[in-house]
């Protein structure tokens, strides 16, 4: 079978490269809420850890900072963290620097952070441990924030803002208010995920504190908080009956249909077996036409035929090292490949055990039904993109479109195989 890069590894896979090139590597979500409000549904259990569609809330969101790069999580676990040690301990989230801090008292969010901060980054993502954003995290850090602005947060516009309180701008993008829940009406809402700089943990005082309530609106009169509008599908868990109605949607949510690209002629110009940065030729708008898949909620594999492995023009570790550097400057476009498979067999002119044939070679659909096998990957809306007769055939074989691509625009191109799929739905 094809072997993978990123985000897991396995003996022999060659590893996992740390792609994420924005000065943003750390992810601290808020967790040490009771659920008050959830009664008896939560009593003795953070919300974060409540079971939802078969699994912890909180490993929506470790699934999702995992696929977009972000290795270092620190919990702010409130009083005790030994729940979450007992239920995260064994998980399947082994690879990630998971940190969990607590507080000796009722600190409030704001005090929570402040418990942190000497773990701090520079710049940090902030996650609601009680609520879901399935978004391109990418694109919230994409541009630098302005001059004076400490932090940039995630919005949703929403059909009734009631439930949650209005969030308005002004033309500079910055947030001017964070209106009561009041009205029932169309508006923006606070999506519960942060981008902040270390020093707003400074204009904390002595916990208790809040940031939503206190900090936070200081810094909206001082025009200190950017935000920015994304899509997505949310939901929250703070109610009885968003919980019930997280029970019966996240577990669909969580399986994507997945776009399967070819890379040497589809991200890149085939210029023979190239394995090194200086030699990718990037397609044009390659980076674009990712993001444009990660914006709409794809999974985004590669799969390749690496011929040259078997041939003994370089190794493994080149493929695995020139995968990690492609993810990397993808980011810069706010794109992201959710895992590289590459197959180095050749059945004549490989060298040693790579001379053999395998099921993993395309026309062969092998990397693409192990990326279906260890993704949550929905055939419904799944599609390959390759450029040659071999790639075609590996998706038809593995039962999903195939589209080939000649050249031009790559974003183009993909947007065009969205929209057919948009009709066949």
């Amino acid at each position: 079978m094809g072997r993978r890069l990123i985000p897991k590894p396995e003996p022999g896979s060659g590893g996992t490269i740390d792609h994420l090139v924005t000065a943003t590597r750390q992810a601290v979500i808020l967790a040490g809420g009771r659920g008050t409000r959830l009664g008896d549904l939560a009593r003795g259990t953070p919300k974060p850890l409540l079971t939802v569609a078969g699994r912890p809330f909180i490993a929506f969101l470790l699934e999702e900072l995992r696929r977009h790069g972000i290795k270092e999580i620190i919990v702010l676990a409130g009083p005790s963290d030994a729940p979450f040690r007992e239920i995260l301990g064994n998980s399947d989230f082994d690879d990630l620097k998971l940190t969990f801090v607590t507080e000796p008292e009722a600190a409030g969010t704001g005090g929570a952070l402040i418990h942190a901060q000497d773990l701090l980054a520079d710049t940090f993502l902030m996650f609601n441990g009680d609520s879901w954003f399935d978004v391109n995290l990418l694109r919230l850090m994409e541009k630098p924030m302005s001059a004076g602005s400490v932090g940039r947060i995630a919005l949703r516009e929403v059909a009734d803002t009631s439930r949650y309180g209005r969030v308005s701008l002004g033309a500079d993008g910055r947030v001017v208010q964070f209106a009561e829940k009041i009205g029932r009406q169309s508006g923006l809402i606070n999506g519960g995920i942060y981008w902040l700089r270390r020093e707003v943990v400074d204009l904390v005082s002595d916990p208790p504190v809040s940031l939503e309530n206190e900090i936070f609106p200081d810094l909206v009169a001082r025009r200190k908080i950017e935000a920015m509008e994304l899509s997505g599908r949310f939901i929250d868990i703070g109610t009885p009956e968003d919980l019930t109605r997280a029970e019966g949607l996240l577990g669909d949510w969580r399986h994507r249909p997945a776009a399967f690209l070819d890379r040497d002629g589809v991200i890149n110009r085939d210029t023979g077996y190239p394995h090194l940065p200086e030699q990718i030729d990037w397609n044009e708008q390659a980076g674009e036409a990712i993001a444009l898949l990660n914006d709409a909620g794809y999974l985004v594999f590669v799969v390749t035929n690496q011929a040259g492995i078997a041939r003994g023009y370089y190794d493994e570790q080149a493929v695995v090292s020139l995968h990690g550097w492609m993810n990397e400057i993808l980011t810069t476009d706010a794109a992201h490949v959710d895992a590289f498979y590459y197959c180095p067999h050749h059945p004549e002119e490989g060298k040693g055990a790579y001379r053999q044939h395998c099921e993993c070679r395309k026309p062969h659909p092998g990397m693409l039904l192990r990326a279906m096998d260890e993704w949550p990957v929905r055939r419904a809306g799944s599609f390959l993109i390759g450029d040659r007769p071999t790639d075609i055939a590996a998706g038809n074989a593995a039962g999903i479109p195939a589209y080939m691509y000649s050249g031009g625009s790559l974003l183009d191109f993909v947007g065009e195989c969205l929209r057919e799929q948009e009709k066949g739905a």
